[in-house]
Parts: C-alpha cells; structure tokens; sequence
C-alpha cells in the first residue's frame, strides 16, 4: 500500500464517522438543462457520464450532507425569478423522494446525524441569490417553510437590497431592507451566505447578524485575487463572528491563471459578439471553444485548493473551514477534482500537509454541523422575543 492509499484509508475512516457535507452543488440546475423539468428522465442511480454527480459517485465520494443549490440566472425579473426558484426548489425535492433508499431532505444538524447514521445522504436547500425572494420577507419565510436553509444575498448582480462582488456597487453594502432581512433570516434559522457579495455587503452583513454567517463556496482572495473570494480582513472577522467559510473548486476561484484565461476567452467571444451581431449564442460559444482549443490554457489543480483551505486556516482559524465544491456549476474543475467522488483525495491531501484526523473531521463535516447549531439556538431566542418582521422595501428604503 502506498502512503497516498494509506492516507485514502485514514479519510475514509474519518467519514464512516463524520458527515462530509458539500455547501454547494447544483445538479437541480444542471439537470434542468438536460431535461428541463422532466426529471423522471435521468436515472441518477446509473452513472451519467457528462454530469458530475451521481448517486454512485456520491457514496463514492463519502457524501453524508449535501446542500442543492436552488439558483436562476440573476438577470431575471423579481417575480420571474421567484416563480423560478419555486421549480427548482421542486427538482430538489423531486429528486429526493425519487430516491428514498439515498437521500432525505433535513433541515437541522440533529436531521443530518440522524440520516448519516441511517446511511442516506442529508439533503438541505440553499437559494443562491436574494433576486428570488421578491424583496418581500413574506416570501423569505415562505422558502424557509419549504426547506431553504441558507440564502446567498446576491448573485452574480446587485439586487435592490445588497451589492454583488462582480456588479457595480448602489448601496454601500446593504440598504435598510437588506438589514432586515439579515435580521428576518437570523429569526428563522436560515443561514447568511455571503459568497458572491461585496466586501462591503461581507461587513454590512457581519455587523448586522447576530448569527453566525457562511460563505457555501468562496476561496481566500489573499491566495487567488478574484472578487469571489473573500479578503482577510473578512476571514478575520469570520474567526470572530464563529462562522464558516467553505472553500470552492472551480477552477477561475482557485487559479489567477485560470482566470485570465478564461476572461482572454471572454474577450475574443465578445470581439465576435461586436463584428457579427447576428450571430447566435451557441454559434458564439462555438467561436470561444475553437479559440480555446488553437490556444490550450492553465489547468488549475487539487493542491491549489488545498492552497486556499490552509489560508482559510490560518486567518479564519480551524474551526472556520469547510467544503463547497459547487459540483455541476457549469465551469472548469480542476485537475483531481472532477467530480464528486473525489473529495478523499483533497482530504488525503490535508493529511499529506499535516493536518491531523480531527482537522479533517472539522474540516468535512463538524464545523458546518456545529454552525448550524449556533444559528438554531439563536432563532430560538429571537422567535421568543420577536414575532415575523412585517415591514417592507418601500417602507424602509424609499423604493
């Protein structure tokens, strides 16, 4: 046995004990996009070569917790989008309860250590954009009823409440109404993700909470230098507030390199965009996948990872880490992470780098159960204290 399949061994000991649990992944989106909202169609109990999750890779992988992201594309309008995110939230739980012998839905730390021990995968809903609740807490409760247990505040774009880390700032952070729903989420139990805000939004947010936050699938910008990732004087705040930040794979999070790449891509496909504006969108991505094949770039790989989790060590502290692949997301993996049946090997490479077995258990899964827990016993508390908040967007912010 060589010392890499020694190590293999010692992870997977780890997880017959310890839930791994993924912060993000998003097969529902990535099989809307193979077959819409017919879902009956795909069996995920055989291996579907072109997706990166399946139900044999999962176990695989030692997958015991899994938040499915519930995403639409941040463009949409308010009430296009909430109407959206209802049919993705119904591919999650369709899916579920196809498959009773793998998963179930959980919406607690005590749910998820119940259902490892049974030998089924955890299942838990984040919604990965605030687009998708309207501007309304009426509708934020109403997803938290359905099973949501964490919000990403923005997207890819600044909503009307908080500012994205890849648009252009409006509200200096978070706008009155985005305070309050930090304050509604904290009452509920639903958990502040903060990857893809702004720096600012990051601080508005941790000033407002009285929780502790996530990040379900953000790097340390410190290590890659890319607006998703977050800065360390945020890690250092994380530390403080006792929340988690879950490292992510893909590949333009993980590498500059990959980065630049894929925007010199971008640029080409957009010079097309420019001369030949009758060309479709498929024809333009044609145009962007022959220019990356006359021009191989940077792959991106596991150690650059592990990179990224020993920073979020060092800054945030051991009990801050955890794992947010966003598997099926629709970009590069990098090399020795294509899918989700290799979490041990960036495990096994932890333990290569000499953290130790209760590191790792941290790292999988006892950090986010532990968190979790925090934000459970503070709704508790707040629902004591305080009923439903009933104001609005336009009573607090002028809108």
């Amino acid at each position: 046995m060589t010392e890499h399949d020694g190590r293999i061994e010692r992870v997977r000991e780890i997880l017959r004990g310890t839930p791994l649990i993924d912060g993000h992944n998003d097969l529902p989106e990535a099989l809307r996009r193979r077959v819409d909202l017919r879902i009956s169609e795909v069996d995920l109990r055989q291996s579907i070569p072109d997706l990166m999750t399946d139900i044999p890779r999962l176990r695989a992988g030692g997958v015991g917790g899994q938040f499915w992201s519930v995403w639409v594309p941040a463009s949409l309008p308010e009430g296009e989008a909430t109407r959206r995110a209802f049919e993705q939230l119904d591919i999650v739980r369709r899916i579920v309860a196809a498959y009773p012998e793998a998963f179930e839905l959980a919406g607690t730390a005590d749910d998820i250590e119940r259902i490892f021990a049974a030998g089924r995968i955890a299942s838990l809903m984040g919604l990965e954009g605030g687009s998708m609740i309207g501007s309304s807490l009426a509708v934020l409760r109403q997803f938290y009823a359905l099973g949501i247990r964490y919000m990403t505040l923005t997207h890819w774009l600044t909503t009307r409440w908080a500012d994205a880390a890849t648009d252009a700032a409006r509200h200096d952070g978070l706008t009155p109404f985005g305070v309050e729903v930090v304050h509604e989420m904290n009452r509920l139990g639903m958990l502040v993700d903060l990857s893809h805000v702004s720096p600012a939004t990051m601080s508005a947010a941790l000033d407002a909470t009285e929780a502790p936050v996530l990040f379900s699938h953000s790097g340390a910008r410190s290590v890659t230098d890319h607006p998703r990732n977050v800065p360390d004087e945020i890690l250092a705040r994380v530390r403080a507030n006792g929340g988690v930040v879950m490292a992510v794979f893909l590949s333009i999070f993980v590498s500059r390199a990959v980065a630049d790449y894929d925007q010199a891509t971008d640029d080409v496909v957009d010079a097309a965009r420019a001369a030949r504006p009758e060309a479709t969108e498929a024809e333009l991505e044609e145009i962007g996948r022959s220019w990356q094949r006359e021009h191989p770039g940077p792959v991106a790989t596991l150690a650059q990872v592990a990179d990224h989790i020993d920073r979020l060590r060092d800054i945030a502290g051991i009990e801050h880490v955890g794992i947010g692949s966003d598997f099926d997301g629709g970009a590069r993996l990098p090399e020795g992470l294509g899918d989700v049946s290799q979490f041990p090997d960036l495990l096994a490479e932890l333990l290569r780098r000499g953290y130790s077995d209760d590191d790792v258990r941290r790292i999988a899964g006892g950090n986010l159960l532990r968190l979790l827990r925090d934000a459970e016993s503070v709704a508790r508390r707040l629902q004591a204290e305080r009923g439903p908040s009933e104001r609005t967007i336009e009573e607090l912010d002028g809108a």
